[in-house]
């Protein structure tokens, strides 16, 4: 790996340059600047759509990082993980055409050229398996039934850090647990004069323990976690010994006061507090948010001890530049020499998260993957059927289930044939299928699916199935299926009727990709908002009969759903009739090819469930897209209309208002 020999050579640099002792007072100004979640979104380009759209990419970052490095004499770049899964190109390099041991993936090449200086892991890196993983990173994991190859493959030119991930054959970190940086900064001593020196910046990587879940395919009996606390406490006192004036946490969470668990998903809240294992600033990500942001409504932004103004977690700088390269996050650490070391004066520390919108792209990026770009595109233009309706997810959660219902059905189809085959035991049960909206606008005003009638090629199927799951089986009984059905309906806020004033619809702290749905014809059941979160699922019924307690079903999902993910009651793996080796998106795209067309009559059948109704006192509301409402009457969603054109937020989102009553 590159960032050995660099490292190996600046050692020799500053053992035969003797470095001048710091005196007390100097002082200096260190801007850390973070990306994360980029999730391979090197370029502005929306692979499903086969268009630019200007709100993303890491190209705009860039921009954002050249103007901090003038105006700050002395920075460094750190990127937090979830860097090399998410998009058409990196499905390309992992899974079509993968990268030679001896090639760097897109990614990292722009990082490369960016100058990043350290990394984390997020729970992203582990999506296309360990072999990939050590691959791409340069690694050379010594773990049970992954390859260990004679050298080193390309990886980043920069070191990678990650502590609480570790062989279960070594009992060792899988990554370098943490990397003290000598970075060498412009400084002022006591009496104001202008003095180089050397800040040692240690930086220790996190990713969430529920990857155990989240990946159990291609983790377990391989890798094993610790957590958050556990190993800060066991790292970050070696760094202050081995000379660390800094500590920074790249860690690959958020926020979460619950009492803490070492498999907590979000435990920052936590990390920025352990006794004896002083943090002094953490660069957070996961979730996907915008941190500090005093206009911020996100629960884990108001908890205790969390400053969304300053942007301080229990006093410890903290940023979450967002996701995809919108924002750029930088901390502005106000340091001053006490003899012995630097210390961060926090009173004059700055944190602020930076967007990229409207900033022109560096074109260098653009250049530098050129070639990897086109041939994503002419692979994503493969045909692979057609379709006589509109499928989108502008108003998924509100009723339209076309985005998703073709999804269900490719899921069951396959699951239903695999039964048939191998599991005649259980022939006479009936196969459901759920999936959820992916994208539902988290990500902005573009982030929704929308997959218009006539040819279909790979790139709609990628629209319409996001992840690179693997197709799962699980059988459940009534009260199993019921009780999957009332956590997805946690995407809603409870609603009031006697309420005058306008109510949100949607828990924007319950993300769209859990709000699993059954869209066959043979179930029926409604979703009762005035209800409290647990008791909203009415009426639920197969084939026209109410479900019993014991009734089985056989439910066919993904692996993050089955063995885990999204902490859905009973789902925790030892429900799993089959854990398909097959993606859920070949899966849909095989399904595509079988039948050829989606005839609107055939597809406007597939759907399940409706909102109980009620008469309200005021409306409830929700954002979407702007100009969209004819998608909603084409769905058949009579009881939507639009409300504003725009919400006044500045992000473009238009306000919508749904009749429960009808």
């Amino acid at each position: 790996m590159r960032y050995r020999i660099v490292s190996a050579a600046v050692a020799s640099l500053f053992a035969t340059v003797p470095a001048c002792a710091v005196q007390p007072g100097a002082t200096a100004t260190l801007a850390l600047l973070e990306t994360s979640d980029l999730h391979a979104n090197v370029l502005s380009y929306d692979y499903f759509k086969l268009a630019a759209d200007p709100s993303f990419g890491l190209e705009r970052t860039a921009t954002l990082i050249a103007q901090a490095r003038k105006e700050f004499a002395n920075t460094l770049l750190l990127d937090n993980g979830d860097t090399i899964q998410g998009t058409a190109l990196a499905d390309y390099q992992a899974l079509v055409k993968p990268v030679k041991c001896g090639e760097t993936i897109a990614i990292y090449k722009a990082l490369n050229k960016l100058g990043v200086e350290g990394s984390g892991i997020g729970n992203h890196e582990f999506n296309y398996g360990l072999d990939y993983l050590g691959q791409v990173t340069g690694r050379q994991f010594d773990v049970a039934g992954v390859r260990k190859p004679a050298k080193p493959c390309a990886g980043p030119a920069f070191p990678q850090v990650l502590a609480n991930v570790y062989s279960a054959r070594t009992k060792k970190p899988l990554f370098a647990p943490y990397h003290i940086i000598h970075k060498k900064v412009s400084a002022r001593d006591a009496n104001g004069k202008p003095v180089t020196a050397t800040v040692k910046v240690g930086i220790i990587g996190f990713a969430p323990p529920m990857i155990m879940s989240w990946d159990k395919r291609h983790l377990e009996g391989k890798v094993y976690t610790e957590g958050l606390r556990e190993t800060a406490l066991r790292y970050v006192p070696e760094m202050r010994r081995k000379g660390a004036d800094l500590v920074v946490a790249i860690s690959h969470a958020g926020l979460d006061n619950s009492d803490y668990s070492p498999k907590m998903e979000n435990g920052n809240w936590h990390l920025a507090q352990v006794p004896g294992a002083k943090i002094d600033a953490m660069l957070i990500g996961h979730s996907h948010q915008v941190f500090p942001n005093p206009a911020s409504t996100v629960p884990q932004f108001n908890l205790p001890g969390v400053d969304k103004v300053r942007g301080t977690v229990h006093g410890v700088p903290t940023v979450m530049p967002s996701l995809w390269g919108k924002h750029l996050g930088v901390i502005a650490l106000h340091l001053r020499h006490d003899g012995k070391a630097w210390r961060v004066e926090q009173d004059k520390t700055r944190v602020e998260a930076r967007a990229a919108q409207g900033q022109a792209p560096d074109e260098q990026i653009a250049r530098l993957i050129e070639r990897e770009h086109e041939a994503t595109i002419d692979y994503v233009k493969t045909p692979v059927g057609s379709s006589g309706y509109r499928m989108s997810t502008f108003f998924a959660d509100v009723g339209d289930t076309s985005a998703i219902s073709v999804v269900n059905l490719a899921q069951a189809d396959y699951v239903a044939a695999y039964v048939a085959a191998n599991l005649p035991q259980h022939a006479g049960l009936p196969v459901l299928a759920m999936s959820a909206p992916f994208k539902t606008g988290a990500a902005g005003v573009t982030d929704y699916t929308d997959v218009k009638a006539g040819p279909l090629a790979l790139n709609n199927a990628a629209d319409l199935y996001l992840y690179p799951n693997s197709l799962y089986a699980v059988k459940v009984d009534g009260v199993g299926l019921k009780a999957w059905l009332e956590k997805s309906a946690e995407r809603f806020n409870r609603i009031d009727p006697a309420r005058t004033e306008a109510q949100e619809l949607i828990n924007s702290g319950f993300p769209g990709y859990n709000f699993d749905m059954l869209t066959s014809k043979d179930v029926a059941y409604e979703i009762d908002v005035t209800q409290p979160a647990g008791a909203r699922i009415a009426k639920l019924r197969y084939k026209g009969a109410p479900v019993e307690a014991g009734q089985e079903f056989i439910v066919a999902t993904n692996n993050y759903r089955a063995s885990g993910g999204g902490s859905f009651p009973g789902l925790d793996g030892s429900k799993t009739l089959l854990a398909s080796p097959d993606t859920n998106r070949d899966v849909l795209i095989a399904y595509l090819k079988k039948v050829r067309s989606l005839p609107r009559e055939r597809m406007a059948q597939e759907r399940s469930w409706s909102f109980a109704k009620v008469k309200t006192a005021g409306p409830v509301v929700f954002r979407s897209a702007p100009g969209v409402l004819e998608v909603a009457r084409d769905a058949g969603l009579g009881n939507v209309s639009l409300l504003k054109e725009d919400d006044g937020s500045g992000k473009g989102y238009s306000v919508y208002a749904l009749d429960l009553a009808r």
